[in-house]
This record gives structure tokens, sequence and C-alpha cells, in this order.
């Protein structure tokens, strides 16, 4: 599958709409998230794009998070390229993007899944599904959400979340203001097109500077605690620990972590 098929791209009505298609669960690898950025570029320099939605045409499954298999590959070098590409480049796009993104969630969304949504500036997901952050399971870290997901709730219940991996319902994410609209399956759609009507209709300018503003003030240590997350992921991923875990998932059994260091 080449990168242009990896995401299907539209405009209808000033709303661009980027929708994930790499079957089973459209999991991150180096094409998705290049194709994934070639659309934000696109629509950013498009006058008649006003709004930037980022969803999945796989039906029941938004992102199942980064391709485990490619990562248990690579050394550390294409590691941290990949890892730089996909959290840090895809901010950065983001940050000066003029236009507002929404993240329309139909289905699960595990790690890199949940990545990309609170990248977006609102997320709406159908109320039947969870999101989760389980890379502790495998041995690795959620590493953006590490500088994210306490900013926005508890920083008990982010802890909880992080680091016992457990996946919550939509509606409590809702809840406890990690998205921000959790709606019935068959409303989905229409809800995130009603909230991109809203801003489709607002003044471009208003819009590009207010974003901007909104970036700045908002942003700019968020930006360099992540960088620093960032790294030690990287650090993560040459442990032994890491590696096992990574070997596990793919092999389909029980991670055997090694024995605590004093």
């Amino acid at each position: 599958m080449s990168e242009a098929e990896r995401v299907d791209y539209s405009v209808t009505d000033g709303i661009a709409r980027i929708a994930m298609r790499r079957a089973p669960v459209n999991a991150i690898d180096h094409p998705m998230i290049d194709a994934i950025h070639a659309g934000l570029r696109r629509a950013d320099a498009d006058p008649a794009v006003r709004v930037v939605l980022i969803e999945s045409a796989l039906p029941g499954m938004f992102c199942g998070g980064m391709d485990l298999k490619m990562v248990a590959r690579g050394d550390a070098l294409d590691l941290r390229a990949f890892v730089y590409k996909f959290y840090m480049e895809t901010m950065d796009i983001q940050y000066r993007m003029r236009k507002p993104s929404i993240a329309v969630v139909n289905g699960p969304a595990r790690g890199a899944g949940m990545t990309l949504a609170i990248n977006c500036d609102l997320t709406v997901a159908a109320d039947d599904v969870d999101l989760g952050y389980p890379e502790i399971d495998v041995g690795v870290i959620p590493a953006i959400h590490y500088a994210h997901l306490p900013r926005q709730i508890s920083r008990a219940k982010a802890f909880e979340l992080l680091f016992c991996g457990t996946p919550i319902p939509a509606a409590e994410a809702a809840g406890l203001g990690i998205i921000n609209h959790a709606v019935p399956r068959a409303e989905l759609e229409t809800k995130a097109l009603s909230l991109a009507g809203m801003l489709a209709a607002k003044s471009p300018t208003i819009m590009a500077l207010g974003r901007a503003s909104f970036m700045r003030a908002n942003d700019l240590d968020y930006r360099r605690n992540v960088e620093n997350q960032i790294e030690t992921l990287c650090n993560v991923f040459s442990t032994a620990d890491g590696r096992e875990g990574l070997a596990a998932f793919i092999e389909k059994r029980a991670p055997r972590w090694s024995a605590p260091r004093d």
C-alpha cells in the first residue's frame, strides 16, 4: 500500500476530511504519518478549507496505535526518527495550522491513536467506544500523555490511566474532560459536522489569528515538556524490558519482565 493509499482526502463545504485507511487497526507507520502530515499541510494551504477532520475509513476502528511490528524491527536510529516524526512533527504542523481540527473517533483509540486525537483542537467520539493508554503493558510509555493528561484531569486519575493501562468508555473520558463529546454512534458524524460547520462559519482571519494566539498562550512550555518525554521513550525502546514487551506482543504471549534492580 502506498503512502497515498493510507488515507482518503476530500473537501466538502469548506471541511477537509483526512480518513485513515490501513486495515485492520490503522496502525501508524512511516507512510501513514507521512500521509496524515501531507493531508494536514494540503488542507492548511487550501483557502477553500476552513476546518479539518481526522477520522477513520475503517468501520468501528479509529486507531490501534503505533505499528509495533515496525517498532520491534527498527534499530535505535530508526526508532528515534519515527518517534520524532510522529510526535514532534505532528505537533509542529498542528501548532502552526491556521485552521481548527476535529478528531472523529468511531472506534477504539489506543496509544498513538489517542495522540492523534489530542493533537486536534476538539475530539468527538461514539459513546460505545473506549479509549486508553496500554503502552505500559508492552513495556513502553505513552510519552506525550505524561505531559498532556495531568493538564487535562487530576494528577491521580492521570496516573491511574497511564500506569494501569485500562481503557475507559468515551462517556467517562468526556466527563473527565479528555475529549469534548461522547454521542450515540448514529449521531457521531452529525455532531462532528455540526461542530465543523460552526467553526467554518467564523471569520477565517480571526480564526487563524485567534488560534495562533491560543497556541502561544498554552503550548510553549508543553512542547518542551513533550520533547523531554520523547527522549525518555527513545531510551525505553533500548531497554531489555522494552524489547521484551514488544516481542511478547508480537508473539502473543505474556511478557517475561526482568528482575528489578536495587
